[in-house]
Parts: C-alpha cells; structure tokens; sequence
C-alpha cells in the first residue's frame, strides 16, 4: 500500500499564477477576432456608469477643497496609487498609472472635464457677477463722456445701464437671490441717468428718476439730491418749487455740515432776490454772516438793502462785510530774506503753487465785494456824492482792508469823469501825485489819459512821466507816452515805447494794438499782421480787431483772405454800413457786379445817407440802362445837400436818358434858377432847348457867354493872387477823406469842372428832331435876328455827365468805366454865385 506526501507550497508561487499564461498558439493579434471576448468589452463599456449622476444644484459648493467621486472606469482623474481592477495586462490594466498614461481609448475624461467646468460657469452667482461688471463698466464709459463733453453719448450709456440693471434685478429675482442685491450699484446708476438727463435739457425725466431715488428709503443720504432737484426747477424758471426743494435739502442736512447748510440757505436767498421778495432775501444772508461770514453773502445783502433803499441797514451792512476776516497769512513769507540757495528756490516754487493761486483768488473776491459795495452805496447813503464816497472811504481807512480807500477813491474820479464833472474829477487824481505808490501811478495815468483827450498833448505827456516815475512796470503809462508821441507824428519813438508797454505786461492788448497801428502807418504790413494775429488770439471776435485784419489783408493783396475776414466781421455787427461797404468796394474791384451790388444796397438800407454809396448805386442803374431807378438814390443824395447842383444834374441826365425831355429840361431850368451861374447847367440848357428848338436857347447862350467871361475874369485874378485858394475849396467839400483806416473811400469829384473830353457827335436824341424843329432854327438864322449870329459863335457843345447815350447792355465793366463816365461832372465852387 502506498503513502501520500503532502509537500508545503512554495513561497515564491504568485496567488494568481497562471492567469497570464496564454498558449503558444495564441497571439494578442487574434483579439479581434475573438467574438467572444468582444462582445463582453461591449456588453461592459454599455452598461458603464458616468462620473456625474445628477446635474449640480445651486447648493452644491465648487472650490479647491472639492471632492469628486470616483468613476467606476478603468482611469482615474487624480495622480495616485490605487488597487488594480484585474491582473489582465493584456486589458490595458495595470497596479500603478498616472494620469498621462491612463488607457482612454474614447478620450472621456478631456470630455468630463469641460462639461464639468461648463456646469460650474453657469451658475446663477456668476451671471449676476458678471452684469454687475458690465453695469460697472458702463457707469464708467458714461462719466467719461460726460468729461469729454458728449453728453448725447454718455445718456446712451447711462440708459444702457439701466436697462442692464432692472435685468440684473429681474434675474435675482427667478433665481432666488433677491437678499444679495447691491443697492450701492442700483444708486449710481439712477444717479448717474438723471445727472444725464439733466445735462440733456431733459429735465422731466431727470425730476423722475430724482424722484425714484428719494422716495426709496433704503438709498442713505438721498435728501442731498433734493439741491439737484432744485437746480432744475430753477433752469425752468419755478422759482418756488426751487425753494421748496432747497428747503427740504436744508432740513434734512444735520447742523454738523455748516458749509452745506450755508451754501444751500445762499441758493435760497438769491431765488428770493429773483423773485422780488428782498425781506426774506435778507432773513438768509444775514443768517449767514451770523454764522460764518462771508465776502458774496455780505454783497448780496447790501444789494438786498440798496433795494428796498434803507440806508441805515446799508452802513451797517458795509460794516459788516468791512469785518469778514481775510484769513491770508502774511505776504511777506513769499519774499526772500536770505542768501540761501535751497530757501530761495522753495520760496520760487510756492510763490506760484496751487495754495497760492487760491490766496490769490480770495484776495480778489474780498476786493471787489468790497470796491463794489462801495460804489453802490456812495451815492445814496448820504445827501450828496461826495459827502457818501468820503464815509466809504474812512470806513475802509479804519478796517483791514486799508489800502483799498487809493483805489476807491480813484473809482471816485472816474465817476466824476461819467458824470461830466471834470475839474473835480482832476483835483482827486492830482491828489495822488505827491504819494509814491502804484495808486499815484494809477492817478496819473488818468490824468494823462484825460489830458489826452482834451488835446493837451505837454500835459498829457507829463503826467505819463509821472505814473512811470511812480511805478517802472505801470504800462499804462507807456501806452499814454506812445499815444502823445503818436499824435506828434513820431512814430518810431511811439513804437519803442508801445514796445516798452509790450515788455512790463505781455496782455496788454493796447499796446499791441497801437503797435500794430503804428507798423500799418509805417507801410509794415506783414509786421502789423502779426501784430494783428497776435491780438486776436488773445480777444477773439473783437470788431476793431477783425477790421483790422481784414484791411491788411487787402493791402497785402490777398483780397479772398480779406474778404473771409470781413465776412466774420460782418457775423458779428450784420447791420455795420462801412464793413457792408467795404466788401462791396472789393467785390467791385473784382468785377462781381452782383455781389457788389448786394452789399451796396445792404449798406444804404442800414445807412442810406452815404453819398459815395448812393452815386455808386446810381451809376450801377446807369449802366443797366435804368437810368429812372437811379433818380431816386440821386434825389436823396440832393436832398441832403441842396446847394450841391451836382445830385440835380445827374437827375436831368437820367430823365434825358430815360426819354423823359420835358421833365430833364424843368430839372435844369431849376438848378438854374437856383444856379444862374453854373456853366455846365447853361450849357445843357442851350442844347436841350436847341434840340428842341425853343426860343429860349438864345437867352441861355447870352447868360453862358457872360457866365464864362466872369468865369475867366475870376481865373485872371486869382492867378495873379499869391496862393490860390481853388485847389483847397474844391478839397474842403463834404465827403469822407481817406484814410488807410477808415471803411470808407473818399467821395467822387462834383460836376464843376468842365470836361476835358472831346464834344461828341449827334446822338439819337438829335437824330429824332422833327423837321419842324429844323425849319424853325433855319427861320431864326435867317430872320436877322441879332442873337442869331451870337448864337453861331458861342461854343454850346456839353458832355452828359452819364456818358453817351448808346453804351453796351451790361454791368460786367470795371469801375474805371463808371469813373470814365463821370469825370466830367466836377463843378467847383469858384462857379457858384457870388
């Protein structure tokens, strides 16, 4: 019988040994075709669980700390040491993976995690995050319009905010976080919408959306707005709903913000200075100066007292506004007392800084509230001028503001000078001559001034020398010194001193307007333009200036440059006759008839007593062949001066022309009555009356024949005279004299002269006599009448002062041409009646 042995395993045999031993025959190549096998990974991949089981709630927390569980697949999201599913190495399956070399034949987990990042990016706390940046980002966009000046842009923006905003509320809302709702976000955005409203002109929406906000109790500090709401009612012009709303504001402001209260109690008392309730006006700014004084308060309240004419409560009001403190420290630490370099810089750097420029402006407030107070209440607090501006002044004198009582009392001279009291006015400033301050260099710039305008050219010239001893840098005084120099015809000492007045003060728009009229005067018109530029980049849109500017131009020749500075000239006084002249002059010039014509005629509408353009509107009818339209321009023009016969003449010439004989032989007979020895009226007369074979022409042709021996008898004594005087009488007539700076040109010659022009032939007036105005003159030839031979020797033939009958239709021709046909028109005054 045999035994068993029962032998120990070995240590060294693995638990699942042979699992992983395929047959020889077997290859991985035949895993394909394995039904068997592929069908199980199928049925296992279908019946596979997800990573995510359920959709994420909005209370599920999402973060670093987040613990995802574990799929039940073959991979792992996270890099650690697991237990191996199966011991099959051929599955894919291994003890240890990480993450980049997990099998993922269908690329799930890449998928997974966008879904998963996908989930967490579409929770509700994020979409309102996100709105509220947006919001945020557009309140920003609309201030930054609203700082460029596009305000149509920022109302855009601002309602594009709104509109996100009640979205943003709405989402809350649906999503259950209503109690996370930022009101801070939901008050810039009304305020920003009404503020843009308001900057609109639409201040009915601006009032509602102002209204939403202080109706919503849960807006801290929301009262404030009421000040805005007033400040539109006051744009619309309702006052008491102002008030109103200022009152509101002012109740709800605690006391411990004085400023506020006090600059809303200011608002209110001006609204009750508009509407005329002064009383209450004062009630508020003496509530002011009672807690905490103030320079424009105390103003306004004078103001107030001047009004309702109490001039005891006017006084007490002066002293009053005299005793708000300045709080200026003193001027002194702005000046250097030692050698130090470092110190001395500092001092150069705060001397212009910020702080100081705000002294500075304080400094000028008190001033002028004071100066004028002073100057409205002078003349009413006491009987008389005088005696009002003397307690001004020592009540000034005994305050701290001292050194004004100069400069009020300057103020005083000047008011004398308004009001026609010069002496007086001259006794107050020469009473500064003996001070040496800027005051007495002030005085004696108005003196200067004042002598300067009276013609005291030595006066005016020492008391500039004084105001410049008394203060260097006073360029008033240099300007005073350049005008008398000026007046003296010195130009080049008036130019160094204008200089001079240009070097102490850079802004001293006389100075370089005298220097540009000086270099013009000098025939330096590039110089003067420069000048002239200069001046109107300072002062834009001044008149003097534009003319200026303009007139070089057209000296230098650049007539399209000087015709767009006249243009804007004429923008700014449209109803100026010489600025409407002056285009119309140029447009002549440039042969625009048309254009000419419409300025003319602007100017005569706006100033028809203009000679000159009223004989250039006349010729421009003339030379349409309209001659009756131009009667009625000379007939103004003889109504203004009816001892001149020229106006008359050229009347008698457009009937001629215009076929109307009988009226232009009475014209004449007139002017002849009136001006029995004018030899050009004569002469038409003997023509007119021979052309229409009156008896008449005979008596004319003796009165012409005497006429022009007197006329030769006078040239004989006056040429034996020393210094005739017939060049200055013709010079001396009305008219505009030129200048290079006056708008106007001089007027034409008068019709006096004889012309030097040939006699021209018989016109188609002549040609259209009756035969039996021909056998009447032959009947006078042949009768033996005495004045018939007379008749034949005396030279009657005459010139139409407008020109031959028959000239071309057309108004195209230059303005030589109408000078051509008026050159013989002049008549001196050496053929007037004696």
């Amino acid at each position: 019988m045999e035994s068993l042995h029962i032998t120990a395993p070995d240590a060294e045999d693995d638990l699942y040994s042979g699992f992983n031993e395929y047959p020889s025959t077997f290859s991985t190549k035949d895993i394909e075709k394995d039904e068997i096998l592929q069908q199980a990974l199928r049925s296992s991949y279908g019946k596979r669980i997800g990573v995510f089981t359920s959709k994420a709630t909005p209370g599920m927390r999402f973060g670093t700390g987040m613990s995802v569980r574990e799929p039940m697949t073959g991979f792992q999201l996270q890099d650690s040491v697991t237990r191996p599913m199966t011991a099959v190495r051929g599955a894919g399956y291994t003890s240890q993976k990480t993450a980049a070399q997990m099998f993922d034949p269908l690329n799930q987990a890449s998928k997974m995690h966008a879904h998963s990042l996908e989930k967490i990016d579409d929770r509700p706390e994020d979409k309102v995050r996100r709105l509220e940046r947006k919001i945020t980002e557009l309140i920003d966009e609309s201030c930054v319009f609203n700082w460029k000046g596009d305000h149509r842009s920022a109302l855009d923006k601002a309602k594009d905010a709104s509109s996100k905003e009640r979205s943003l509320i709405r989402m809350q809302e649906q999503t259950g976080l209503s109690d996370s709702h930022n009101l801070d976000l939901t008050f810039s955005v009304l305020f920003n919408l009404a503020n843009q409203y308001a900057l609109n002109e639409m201040y009915t929406e601006s009032l509602n959306t102002y209204n939403v906000i202080t109706k919503n109790k849960m807006f801290p500090n929301a009262h404030r707005l009421k000040v805005n709401m007033g400040n539109i009612y006051v744009k619309l012009g309702q006052y008491q709903k102002a008030v109103k709303m200022y009152r509101m504001a002012l109740d709800q402001v605690p006391n411990t913000h004085k400023d506020l209260r006090i600059k809303i109690t200011h608002n209110i008392g001006i609204l009750f200075v508009k509407m005329g309730q002064y009383g209450e006006a004062c009630s508020n700014f003496e509530r002011i100066m009672n807690e905490k004084p103030d320079f424009k308060a105390g103003l306004h309240a004078i103001i107030c007292y001047f009004a309702m004419d109490d001039k005891e409560k006017m006084r007490l009001g002066f002293q009053m506004l005299l005793d708000v403190p300045l709080d200026i420290d003193d001027e002194d630490r702005y000046i250097s007392t030692s050698d130090d370099v470092s110190s001395n810089l500092l001092l150069e750097v705060i001397r212009n800084d910020s702080l100081r420029s705000l002294e500075r402006e304080i400094k000028r407030i008190a001033e002028r509230s004071i100066l004028t107070a002073a100057k409205l209440i002078a003349p009413v607090i006491e009987d008389n001028f005088t005696a009002g501006y003397n307690w001004c002044v020592e009540a000034i004198k005994n305050s701290l503001y001292a050194p004004l009582a100069g400069d009020l009392e300057i103020n005083r001279a000047v008011t004398l000078l308004k009001q026609g009291e010069l002496p007086q006015a001259v006794d107050t400033l020469r009473a500064f001559e003996k001070k040496g301050s800027k005051v007495a260099s002030t005085a004696a710039t108005n003196c200067s001034f004042i002598y300067f305008l009276q013609g005291d050219i030595e006066q005016a010239e020492k008391s500039g020398e004084a105001a410049k001893e008394a203060d260097g840098y006073n360029a008033g005084a240099y300007v005073n010194l350049g005008n008398c120099s000026l007046s003296r015809g010195e130009l080049v000492r008036a130019k160094d001193l204008y200089t001079l007045a240009l070097d102490n003060d850079a802004s001293c728009v006389e100075a370089i307007y005298n220097l540009g009229l000086v270099t013009k005067q000098q025939g330096l018109f590039e110089e003067s333009l420069e000048y002239f530029l200069k001046l109107h980049a300072i002062i834009n849109h001044h008149p003097h200036v534009l003319y200026q500017l303009g007139h070089l131009h057209e000296l230098i020749g650049d007539t399209e440059q000087a015709v767009d500075w006249f243009l804007q000239l004429l923008g700014i006084v449209p109803s100026d006759p010489g600025v409407l002249q002056k285009l119309g002059e140029i447009y002549d010039n440039e042969n625009d008839k048309q254009q000419a014509y419409h300025y003319y005629f602007e100017s005569y509408r706006h100033f028809p007593s203009n000679f000159v353009v009223l004989d250039w509107l006349g010729a421009y009818f003339v030379a349409l062949h309209v001659s009756e339209k131009a009667v009625s321009f000379y007939r103004r023009a003889a109504s203004m001066q009816p001892n001149e016969p020229k106006w008359r003449l050229l009347i008698g010439s457009c009937y001629r022309r215009s076929g109307n004989y009988q009226q232009a032989l009475a014209t004449y007979k007139h002017i002849h009555t009136d001006f029995p020895d004018n030899i050009e009226c004569l002469k038409l007369l003997v023509r007119m009356c021979s052309d229409l074979g009156l008896k008449e022409a005979s008596g004319y042709a003796m009165e012409l024949k005497k006429a022009e021996k007197s006329k030769e008898l006078r040239e004989r004594i006056g040429s034996s005279r020393s210094g005739s005087r017939r060049s200055s009488g013709r010079s001396s007539r009305g008219g505009l004299s030129p200048s290079a700076d006056s708008p106007l040109p001089p007027t034409r010659g008068g019709s006096g002269s004889q012309s030097s022009l040939p006699p021209p032939t018989r016109d188609s007036i002549r040609d259209s006599i009756s035969s039996q105005r021909i056998a009447k003159m032959q009947l006078i030839e042949s009768s033996g009448d005495p004045f018939s031979q007379q008749l034949r020797d005396i030279d009657a033939s005459y010139s139409d002062p407008l020109g031959p009958l028959e000239r071309p239709r057309t108004a195209a021709g230059s303005r030589r041409n109408f000078d051509d046909e008026f050159a013989d028109e002049e008549i001196g005054d050496d053929l007037l009646p004696e």
